[in-house]
């Protein structure tokens, strides 16, 4: 079995704004194309464009209707990868010790190399966040791209999560949660972030924002600014009306 750090020098990690999130699934596929072609075995697919596609993903996003009481229904998308956590339960099963934390910035990763495929790790981690690559027999999930992080034969601003770099719409961030004063922790603060499923005891690194209360017209009814078109909209209409 393997054991966890006491503690780690930092806690990176991503926070996700499922307010922002879009639901594109442009971090899917980001993810899916830098792990296919750098870290460890390519992540496989299988039939693809047949009737029964399939492979291994390590981030996926899950899409809800949600309804708070008086208020409109809203779909939320929710982002799901591994949550690197303080209490990993998928470290602490592994037979072989592939599984680990590295106590130098909190990631929890699998060597590849000691891997067995038995699966104890994705039966402990409760939220699904590991996948048994069937043509490679070993376990995968989310390495915040950490052979992309540190790599300082990149561009600086590209030294962040394939996901993070991806997001049309700004939603993923990524830093050090451990440092109160980052960036990433500030913006949990702020906006109330909270950790996934909190009761099971796995200290999450990775920290989601609620969706903000959106807007609504009321009960009042809407009136009419004017009786008749003007300017531009008006002369349009009259000439529409000639066809």
């Amino acid at each position: 079995m393997t054991a966890l750090p006491d503690k780690t020098d930092k806690k990176l990690g991503l926070v996700i704004d499922l307010d922002t999130c879009v639901g594109c699934h442009g971090c899917v596929t980001a993810c899916k194309g830098w792990n296919t072609q750098n870290y460890g075995e390519p992540l496989s697919d299988t039939d693809p464009y047949g009737a029964d596609p399939g492979g291994t993903f390590l981030n996926r996003v899950f899409s809800y209707e949600a309804q708070a009481e008086g208020k409109a229904a809203q779909t939320v998308h929710m982002p799901r990868s591994c949550l690197h956590c303080d209490d990993a339960p998928c470290v602490t099963v592994c037979p072989t010790g592939a599984s680990y934390k590295r106590s130098e910035d909190g990631i929890v990763l699998v060597n590849e190399d000691r891997c067995i495929g038995c699966g104890l790790c994705a039966w402990a981690c409760p939220y699904g966040a590991r996948e048994l690559d069937r043509e490679a027999g070993i376990m995968k999930k989310c390495t915040l791209c950490v052979d992309r992080i540190y790599n300082e034969n990149l561009p600086e601003e590209d030294r962040v999560p394939a996901c993070v770099r991806t997001c049309p719409a700004g939603a993923r961030h990524f830093g050090d949660l451990g440092d109160p004063d980052s960036d990433v922790s500030k913006l949990v603060a702020n906006r109330g972030g909270y950790d996934l499923m909190p009761d099971l005891g796995t200290k999450p690194v990775n920290k989601y924002l609620p969706p903000r209360p959106k807007d609504t017209l009321g009960t009042a009814p809407l009136t009419a600014v004017a009786d008749e078109p003007k300017g531009f909209l008006g002369w349009l209409d009259k000439a529409l009306e000639k066809l």
